[in-house]
């Protein structure tokens, strides 16, 4: 597939400049504290972008007009969640993260638990982050692999380094920064989209919504009570929990807490950058409609390739390709590889400032001069980088290992965000009662997670989850908490008879 040379330009030209643009933060990132928090220095509307572009990845900006594509706005659902996780974060998280003098999400629960909590809290987030970046580099190399013939693996390699060099060279300033351009791109190149569809309709804006409602297509889901679909309040649920999560727990949202300059505008930029990404996912899932409509009344525009349902998710990138005008196309593309650059360069900066705080000064393999910090900080940077670089190479002839990989990182998030709110909602919990309930809650999460790719054919499909996926971290996260709150409410009871008290 051959696009036309301005749209190649458009695109190069912003990747090699965000390279660069970052790269020009290293004179303001040779401390420790300016490299993992830009010394608390950073405006609120950067760290608001930051935010924004830190929940929006390059599969976001793909998979949402996918499923609207091929369904409805029961995806969209999840983004309904975010003011009650919002407010959560700016009542309790922000307020918390940034009293308790510490870079690391995780020293919390070694405050509560002991350093075993803070270790494996830790290692979880650093395993679940390579291959988050493995999987992004992937994600972004095949559609470039597809528009311009180069070869995946050197894409890879590219993008892999040259994500590397800005986040290792510019630090978190470097991060936010290029997020917050980024982020604005991604912004306009979904607006763009959506105007080139709605005005292009044969008979105008009008028929795109008399097609979509004819079909059904701005329904959210079933607001039946069934667990094992994916009705409404099962993605409003997910959703809750995953937010709790991205909000209480996640080092790349607790970093960003820290980069402004005052409490108010750390909760302000949190509540901005939130409640932003509501109208545009929004926008996201009315371009997967528009699509729909666009095609259903004009078929001949569409590859028989394309018709079938299950290839939904085919049919935006074609029409990025093939539908919008020159220049557009260049802005498209660099939007989505402009989303996924965000996602990496996040990881690898958190993933090392979790390395240097939890693992190297903690267990203290190094001394604490800022020297000795920042040697480390750049070698970690270095190594999560080629980390997720050969771990994306090794997926490109085996992605079903993706599917397994994923189910793994459920296991990890979920006991992660059980144990954090089973120590932040429950002062009466207790080290051995806090081991109990994440052994607990793991087993939960692991078998709901595993069973459907451990039984997979019909003798044993009994053995599986009855569940929707979705609700994986749900039930496990409730079984930490109540285990370990139960538990330890039973063991306080004794101690008080015992005493007589």
């Amino acid at each position: 597939m051959q696009l036309p040379v301005i749209d190649v330009i458009i695109f190069l030209v912003f990747t090699l400049g965000v390279v660069l643009f970052g790269m020009t933060f290293y004179k303001n990132s040779r401390t420790t504290g300016s490299y993992t928090s830009a010394g608390g220095s950073l405006p609120g509307w950067v760290v608001a972008l930051s935010i924004f572009a830190t929940y929006v990845s390059s599969i976001s900006f793909l998979a949402l007009p996918g499923k609207a594509y091929q369904s409805d706005w029961n995806v969209y659902v999840f983004s309904l969640s975010i003011p009650f996780a919002a407010f959560l974060a700016a009542r309790y998280f922000i307020p918390h993260y940034r009293k308790n003098n510490s870079i690391s999400a995780y020293s919390y629960l070694e405050k509560r638990f002991g350093l075993w909590a803070r270790l494996y809290a830790s290692s979880c987030y650093l395993l679940t982050q390579l291959m988050r970046t493995g999987a992004i580099l992937l994600l972004l190399a095949l559609p470039l692999n597809a528009l311009f013939g180069w070869d995946t693996k050197a894409i890879i390699m590219v993008t892999g380094i040259a994500v590397t060099l800005y986040a290792m060279a510019g630090g978190i300033r470097a991060v936010m920064w290029t997020d917050a351009i980024q982020a604005v791109l991604l912004i306009s190149g979904a607006l763009a989209t959506a105007a080139v569809l709605t005005f292009n309709m044969p008979e105008g804006p009008k028929q795109l919504f008399e097609v979509a409602r004819e079909h059904g297509k701005f329904n959210l889901g079933s607001f039946g009570l069934s667990l094992g679909e994916s009705t409404f309040w099962v993605v409003l649920i997910y959703g809750v929990f995953i937010n709790m999560q991205n909000y209480g727990i996640d080092q790349n949202y607790v970093q960003r807490y820290l980069t402004a300059r005052s409490m108010k505008s750390a909760i302000r930029s949190t509540l901005l950058g939130s409640l932003l990404y509501i109208p545009v996912s929004l926008l996201f899932v009315y371009i997967g409609t528009a699509l729909f409509s666009y095609y259903t009344v004009q078929p001949e525009l569409l590859p028989a390739s394309l018709t079938d349902p299950g290839q939904g998710d085919k049919v935006f990138p074609w029409f990025i390709v093939n539908g919008l005008p020159v220049g557009v196309t260049g802005l498209l593309i660099a939007s989505i590889f402009a989303a996924g650059m965000s996602t990496v360069s996040t990881s690898l900066n958190s993933s090392a400032t979790i390395l240097l705080t939890d693992f190297f000064v903690r267990l203290r393999w190094i001394g604490t001069s800022e020297k000795t910090g920042m040697r480390t900080l750049y070698l970690s940077t270095m190594g999560v980088g080629l980390g997720g670089t050969i771990i994306a190479l090794s997926l490109v002839h085996v992605a079903s290992i993706l599917d397994a990989w994923w189910a793994l990182a459920s296991i990890f998030s979920g006991g992660m965000l059980g144990l954090f709110l089973l120590g932040f909602f429950s002062k009466r919990a207790t080290h051995s009662a806090a081991v109990t309930a994440v052994i607990a809650g793991v087993a939960v999460i692991a078998w709901m997670s595993l069973s459907p790719l451990i039984f997979d054919n019909e003798a044993l499909m009994s053995y599986r989850s009855p569940l929707h996926t979705n609700l994986t971290i749900v039930l496990g996260t409730t079984v930490i908490f109540l285990t370990g709150f139960l538990i330890s409410s039973g063991w306080i009871g004794i101690k008080k008879q015992i005493s007589g008290k």
